[in-house]
């Protein structure tokens, strides 16, 4: 049964890319938004059109340490963790706290005030996957010590803790597994989609890790954020992907974006990266049935709304 819209809402992360995005609906939806970020990997820009409005709240701080929230809230919405590879690699103990301390720290802020939680954990708690299409029962095929692994776990030991507040102490708590998603306000650190557009506006090679035929489901930013709150304003709490059905090799991916671009870029294969998942695809027949959410953004809309967004960022740093 659907619950009444939150009042106030905590979004930690809410600088980064999909936090931004989930900001801008919950106030749009009247509710007031705690936004909290140590911009380490979010951006003031994200959120600096918000700054004015007087149901937002900005907070710098940091999740692995702890931080209080004095007024009431009915929601948070943890979302605060690097989200790359290259990130990864940059801020390795930083990703492993957001999913461990970040998420025991939030969970404690919803337990004092009663507030509904939400985690987004990921699409790469499956791993490389054995089964395809992926659903929430799958275990999942991850290397634990691998370059993805400080991500991969973290998110898998935040799920866990999430399950326990939600036994132990009857935290209200829900999580929502993300597959790949892209749109406006998405920098290119490593991600397929904005590498290519940004390679494809530089007029460079479009780098193509591999063979290109391993595959991704990409979901664009609206329709992610949906997810994400239609699962807020749910009861459910065992984990709910939401993401795309719509399967395309990352060869694919880089023709289409060169394409939307309007590039002459040739391609260049490079090395794989390691660990990296050869197909990725949800099974999204519980947010189907339970929340009645599916994608609703085509992939060559949501590719026309992002390239035509970093265009106009990029304007907008030349000018």
């Amino acid at each position: 049964m659907a619950m009444q819209r939150p009042q106030r809402a905590v979004v930690t992360g809410g600088g980064g890319f999909i936090g931004s995005h989930v900001c801008d609906k919950l106030l749009a939806a009247g509710t007031e938004v705690v936004c909290v970020d140590n911009f380490s990997t979010g951006h003031r820009s994200n959120v600096e059109h918000l700054a004015d409005h007087p149901g937002f709240t900005l907070i710098e701080a940091d999740v692995t340490e702890e931080f209080e929230i004095r007024d009431p809230v009915t929601l948070v919405l943890h979302l605060a963790s690097p989200a790359s590879l290259p990130e990864f690699a940059r801020l390795p103990i930083e990703t492993m706290l957001a999913g461990s301390a970040g998420t025991y720290n939030t969970l404690r802020i919803a337990r004092r005030h009663g507030a509904r939680y939400v985690l987004a954990s990921t699409s790469e708690v499956y791993g490389d996957p054995l089964e395809h299409p992926q659903k929430e029962t799958y275990w999942g095929h991850v290397n634990p010590i691998g370059p993805r692994a400080v991500y991969d776990e973290a998110k898998r030991y935040a799920e866990a803790m999430t399950v326990a507040f939600r036994q132990t102490y009857g935290v209200d708590t829900g999580i929502v597994r993300i597959f790949n998603s892209y749109g406006p306000r998405m920098r290119d650190d490593g991600r397929v989609i904005p590498n290519f557009i940004a390679q494809a506006l530089d007029g460079v090679p479009l780098l193509i890790h591999g063979d290109g035929e391993q595959t991704r489901s990409p979901c664009y930013v609206d329709d992610t954020v949906r997810g994400i709150l239609a699962v807020a304003s749910s009861g459910l709490g065992q984990p709910v992907n939401i993401g795309n059905v719509e399967e395309i090799s990352v060869l694919g991916l880089a023709r289409l974006a060169r394409d939307a671009v309007g590039s002459g870029s040739p391609f260049k294969h490079v090395e794989a990266d390691h660990d990296d998942p050869r197909r990725r695809r949800p099974d999204i027949s519980l947010a189907r049935r339970e929340l009645g959410w599916e994608p609703r953004v085509s992939f060559a809309e949501g590719l026309g709304l992002t390239v035509a967004a970093m265009r106009q960022a990029r304007q907008g740093l030349s000018g």
